[in-house]
C-alpha cells in the first residue's frame, strides 16, 4: 500500500506577518510536515539540491552587491539551529558568508544599548549572514528568567521592529525562523547528548536549568513573537521535530527569497 502524503498547508499558514493578539504556540503541531513530500530519502535530496542552489544564489549575491540577506534562527535548547546551518547552508562559500551565535553580553556590551553588539554583524552590500538566535535573546532571557515586565519588553519589541524596517529600508532581506519543537522531543535530544560521547561536546548543564522554565520560555516565545512579525522581516515558524522537514522548509524559504530578488 502507497504511504500517505501528508497533509499539505501553505506558508502564509506558518508566519507572521502582523501583530498577532492571542498568538498561541499550542495551536501549532512541531510534528507537522507541510513541507515534506512524505518519503524521507526524497526529502533528504530536497536538502542537498536546495543547498546547491542556495550556493549558486549566494554567490550571484555577492556578485551583485544590490543587497544583503539576514537569516535569524530562533528556538530552545535541542531545536536544531547548529543542524539547520549545516544542512541548509553547507555548500555556500565563506566569502561574503558568515554564521554568527548569540551568547550572553559582555560588559562592555551591556554598557550599550542592546542592538549596538547586532548592528555591527549585520551584513555588509552582497553578504549572507546567518544568526544562530539572535537580539531576540534581549526579550526572552529577560522575561523567562529576569523577571522583566511586559511594558518593558513591549518597548524592546518595538524598537527591534524599528531596527529591522531600518535594515530592510537600506537593502537587507530579513528573514526570521523558530524552530518549533515539543518538550518530549528537547528532553530525547538532550538526553542524546548526555549519552553518546560524539555528542557531547554540545552538552551544558546550564541547559537543564533553562529546560525546568519550560512554561517560561514558551510564554516569553508567545509574547515576542506576537509582536515582532511584520511584512519587512515576517517570522516563520517551522515545524522542526523532524530535522530533515525543518531542512527542506527553511531551505526552500531561502531559496525562493534569494530566487525573488532577480539578481545579476
Amino acid at each position: 500500500m502507497a504511504k500517505a502524503k501528508p497533509a499539505k498547508r501553505s506558508l502564509a499558514a506558518w508566519q507572521l506577518r502582523a501583530p498577532a493578539r492571542g498568538f498561541s504556540l499550542a495551536k501549532l503541531d512541531p510534528d507537522a510536515a507541510p513541507f515534506s513530500s512524505g518519503d524521507k530519502a526524497r526529502d533528504k535530496e530536497k536538502v542537498e539540491k536546495l543547498a546547491q542552489e542556495i550556493d549558486v544564489l549566494q554567490d550571484m549575491l555577492f556578485a551583485d552587491r544590490r543587497y544583503k540577506l539576514l537569516v535569524v534562527l530562533q528556538g530552545t535548547d535541542g531545536s536544531g539551529k547548529d543542524g539547520t546551518i549545516r544542512g541548509v547552508f553547507s555548500r555556500v562559500s565563506p566569502l561574503g558568508c558568515h554564521a554568527h551565535g548569540w551568547k550572553a553580553p559582555t560588559e562592555d556590551e551591556r554598557a550599550h544599548d542592546f542592538l549596538w553588539r547586532i548592528h555591527k554583524v549585520v551584513p555588509a552590500a552582497g553578504e549572507l549572514a546567518i544568526f544562530n538566535r539572535s537580539h531576540y535573546e534581549d526579550v526572552l532571557v529577560p522575561m523567562a528568567e529576569l523577571g522583566m515586565q511586559p511594558a518593558e519588553a513591549q518597548v524592546r519589541c518595538r524598537q527591534i521592529n524599528d531596527f529591522e524596517l531600518m535594515l530592510s529600508e537600506s537593502g537587507t532581506v530579513v528573514l526570521k525562523f523558530m524552530l518549533l519543537i515539543s518538550q518530549e522531543e528537547q528532553r530525547q535530544r538532550l538526553q542524546v547528548r548526555i549519552d553518546d560521547p560524539s555528542k557531547a561536546w554540545k552538552f551544558d548543564p546550564h541547559d537543564l536549568e533553562v529546560r525546568k522554565r519550560w512554561d517560561a520560555y514558551r510564554a516569553a516565545y508567545e509574547f515576542m513573537l506576537a509582536r515582532t512579525g511584520t511584512q519587512h522581516a515576517p517570522w516563520t515558524i517551522v515545524p522542526a521535530n523532524s530535522k530533515t522537514h525543518r531542512n527542506v522548509m527553511i531551505g526552500t524559504v531561502v531559496r525562493d527569497a534569494l530566487a525573488a530578488l532577480k539578481l545579476r
